[in-house]
């Protein structure tokens, strides 16, 4: 079986409307695209948390609908724009799409990642290469943090070098935590920070984020991972961990929130406690740095594409 695609470019007030009336006539799906990406014209949809545009709409959209191969094409746009009152018509342009094993080809996009000397990011569907590994069972989700981002290898290499153990990699710049410790993740997303952390020994583990969404993804990937990790909503853990402090806190988020959250995540660190601190590019590295001075010196300990890892211990 085939498919033909319709593409077809509308103002931002027009794509969400014009979606569910081609939805209401015939298509299979419709998914809406940034019409300028690519280009000068390219905007972010989102921002920052605080930073966020008025309207999460691009201003020029590209919408594509997948209609059956041999529907009428311009029967379908002609009814869509006519239940949406979108007069002209938008002109459109379409394409065939070929079937395919779309699981397969979804599943072959996505290898097992490895990371630092000893970590294995492994999807479902493939077994790591080391025996000898430590190794997340991790598919692609809705949830942030899937091993492939420079941030998320940062922190990952970090906890390696950093964490106790009698395979403790060489490079920490303040001397290996060599004892059991307790970590938090903040921002948890799919929970793979918290999970390394379980798997390196740390004990107890918890994580938080404000997305309810990545706490049903981060608990159903500790299951499969078999490690013991307590998961909170931001309002949940101020009241189930009020008074806790952790050996080793660690962000993986962006350089907004981590400066706003500076008192908050500092408050959370246990006397002689680490703090790790990632989704931050080059050139935020000083003002976050001084978000935190008051409390704790904080330093590059290593950057990747752009982006660094911040690292400092309260004395």
């Amino acid at each position: 079986m085939s498919w033909t695609e319709i593409v077809l470019e509308v103002a931002r007030d027009q794509a969400e409307r014009l979606s569910d009336a081609l939805i209401e006539s015939g298509a299979l799906s419709v998914s809406v695209e940034d019409a300028d990406e690519g280009t000068d014209a390219e905007r972010p949809l989102f921002g920052e948390p605080g930073m966020e545009p008025e309207q999460h709409a691009w201003e020029r959209s590209r919408v594509v609908a997948l209609a059956d191969a041999g529907s009428d094409l311009a029967a379908l746009v002609g009814q869509a724009c006519a239940l949406c009152d979108l007069h002209p018509s938008p002109s459109f342009t379409s394409r065939s799409v070929a079937d395919q094993d779309w699981v397969r080809l979804t599943q072959s996009q996505f290898e097992p990642i490895h990371i630092g000397e000893r970590i294995w990011v492994v999807p479902s569907w493939h077994q790591a290469p080391d025996t000898e590994a430590i190794v997340l069972e991790l598919d692609p989700g809705l949830a942030f943090g899937t091993g492939s981002h420079p941030t998320t290898r940062l922190c990952m290499e970090w906890m390696e070098a950093n964490l106790g153990g009698p395979n403790t990699a060489s490079g920490s710049l303040m001397g290996p935590l060599t004892e059991r410790v307790s970590l938090l993740d903040y921002g948890c997303g799919s929970g793979i920070l918290a999970m390394l952390g379980d798997k390196l020994g740390a004990h107890p583990v918890d994580g938080v984020d404000i997305d309810p969404q990545a706490i049903v993804s981060a608990r159903d990937n500790s299951v499969r991972n078999d490690c013991d990790i307590s998961y909170f909503l931001p309002e949940a853990f101020a009241a189930e961990r009020k008074d806790v402090r952790y050996a080793l806190v660690v962000a993986n988020i962006l350089s907004g929130p981590l400066k706003v959250m500076a008192p908050m995540l500092c408050g959370r660190i246990a006397p002689g406690g680490r703090l790790l601190l990632s989704g931050v590019l080059a050139r935020q590295a000083d003002e976050v740095i001084a978000a935190y001075a008051s409390v704790l010196k904080l330093s590059v300990w290593n950057e990747r594409e752009g982006w660094i890892a911040l690292a400092g211990q309260l004395d």
